[in-house]
């Protein structure tokens, strides 16, 4: 995997310093949970998806929705996989569920800090 994408695990008491802590990078929370076929496609298709988007500056915080409830519940989640879109500590937007490759490089792109946002698909 390209050497500036970090993928984490978060729990309540790292959640907020591996989120909104995070300097020059896009963070990426992956809300997701056992059993949710849509999360388990996400997770296979991401391999690909981040030697796609090659070396740019990108944080994943995996977040277990049923685990970690009370962070769901704080985002106010209906329904799993949900992303979050974090850069230099605000909250961007959201992504509710995974449409597939296209879509989901499309929005990490249009959101990744300065000059890498306008790489091609």
């Amino acid at each position: 995997m390209p050497g500036r994408v970090e993928i984490l695990d978060a729990d309540v008491e790292t959640f907020d310093a591996l989120t909104f802590d995070a300097d020059g990078v896009l963070v990426l929370v992956d809300f997701w949970g056992t059993n949710c076929p849509n999360c388990e496609v996400f997770a296979r298709d991401l391999p690909s998806l981040l030697e796609t988007l090659g070396d740019v500056p990108l944080r994943i915080v995996r977040v277990d929705a049923y685990t970690h409830d009370s962070l769901a519940t704080r985002f106010g989640l209906f329904g799993i996989p949900t992303f979050l879109l974090v850069r230099e500590g605000k909250l961007l937007g959201r992504m509710s569920q995974y449409h597939g490759r296209d879509w989901w490089l499309g929005v990490v792109r249009d959101h990744l800090p300065g000059e890498v946002s306008a790489t091609p698909a």
